[in-house]
């Protein structure tokens, strides 16, 4: 998995309107997003109420301590983005500042209904990956909406299985998901670094371990 992802970011296409960014192909190893979509974790029950995730905190999923220990899937995803290899990678790719960070991972189920209003993640996140985990042909229309400000829409990334937006977070990272029709879940594997000033520690894979560079 290390090795899938060093020549994901060393072949990774970047782009610097309406900021920089990059697209990541085959980023996990054949079959492994196929893992990822059977994992037996619930969708969330949007109620009506939508525009950000954490309106549905007590839902989320994480590959946190008990997930690693429970799906090797998990556990494999979580050590591949630990190892100092993968590190190094997304640093000679973006730049980021990964040092004393954590590795977060989210894996987001979307259904009819769901949006996300621009935001930047601009804060405690020190990098942002958003891995999808599409079925081929069904989903093409379910990438995210990237902006140049706040309701100035710029384009919109393809929504297909193994790729994944990646940017580092500043003041103009303008990102979210336009409101549209959803077929079946959209899932989407959402990785973050971030600093010690994170405070929902049990969110992280390893949170007595920080990022040694």
């Amino acid at each position: 998995m290390v090795d899938s992802l060093r020549r994901a970011f060393a072949t990774a296409r970047f782009e610097t309107t309406p900021y920089r960014h990059g697209f990541v192909r085959n980023a996990l190893p054949e079959g492994m997003t196929a893992q990822l979509r059977d994992l037996p974790f619930t969708p969330v029950d949007l109620q009506g109420v939508s525009g950000k995730r954490e309106l549905h905190n007590d839902q989320r999923h994480y590959f946190d301590a008990a997930n690693r220990a429970r799906f090797p899937v998990c556990a494999a995803v979580a050590e591949a983005f630990q190892s100092p290899e993968t590190v190094e990678a997304i640093t000679d790719a973006t730049g980021a500042d990964l040092a004393g960070t954590y590795v977060r991972l989210e894996f987001a189920q979307d259904t009819d209904g769901f949006w996300l209003e621009p935001h930047t993640d601009l804060g405690v996140k020190r990098f942002t990956m958003l891995l999808y985990l599409a079925p081929e042909g069904e989903q093409e229309d379910l990438g995210t909406d990237i902006y140049a400000a706040p309701g100035r829409w710029a384009k919109r990334t393809p929504f297909l299985d193994n790729a994944a937006l990646v940017f580092v977070p500043g003041a103009a990272t303008w990102h979210g998901l336009e409101p549209r029709p959803i077929r079946g879940v959209r899932r989407t594997l959402i990785m973050n670094y971030v600093t010690d000033a994170w405070r929902a520690r049990e969110q992280l894979s390893y949170p007595e371990n920080p990022i040694r560079i």
